[in-house]
């Protein structure tokens, strides 16, 4: 407001004009000091992992005279649009009830990750089976496979036609290459191509 103080709102109040409900947007801040990114994550995450998903990241930056605060979230069975505007609401109610971000104005933006998101976690492997992947092995260089299986321990690469095993511990961040055609069995193609 020119000329005026900035009033941050008690908890749970709203600011006028905001989206409505389901879809992310404009939350007003509450009290409070500078922004954590961490102490943030720490308000967020319980909420995330009761609805089944999991905290990516969490940034902060600045966007006029507001702050941006960018959520990413995860999860085995991918996050949809339904998905994000739940866990909107559900963030922005925790948010709402804390000081944690600040005086300032906010925009709360929940998304998935994209696909340049490096594999550098169990859970990223995982969720990335069946996608061809480049990556660094410590025993192997650089190479190019499709993710044939993951878990706690590892991942199984066919390289070249070549099952093979690495251990996580052996790998660098791994890369998914963008695919302009799906593999014949992932179309449900049958062995002439039809």
């Amino acid at each position: 407001m020119p000329g005026g103080q900035r009033h941050a709102p008690k908890p749970g109040q709203r600011r006028s004009g905001q989206p409505g409900v389901g879809q992310p947007g404009a939350r007003q801040a509450v009290a409070g000091g500078s922004v954590d990114e961490g102490k943030i994550a720490d308000v967020i995450g319980p909420v995330i992992a009761a609805a089944g998903m999991d905290l990516e990241s969490v940034r902060v930056s600045a966007a006029g005279r507001r702050r941006l605060l960018r959520v990413v979230v995860d999860s085995d069975r991918g996050v949809s649009l339904d998905d994000a505007a739940a866990i909107s609401r559900k963030l922005s109610a925790a948010l709402d009830a804390t000081p944690v971000m600040g005086d300032f104005p906010y925009t709360l933006e929940v998304s998935s990750p994209g696909v340049d998101r490096p594999l550098t976690d169990p859970r990223h492997w995982r969720r990335a089976v069946g996608r061809l992947v480049q990556v660094t092995a410590a025993d192997a260089g650089s190479i190019s496979g499709r993710i044939l299986a993951a878990d706690d321990d590892g991942v199984t690469l066919d390289v070249a036609g070549d099952h093979r095993r690495f251990g996580y511990a052996t790998l660098g961040a791994g890369a998914i290459q963008v695919e302009f055609g799906h593999p014949q069995t992932e179309l449900g193609a049958t062995g002439d191509g039809h």
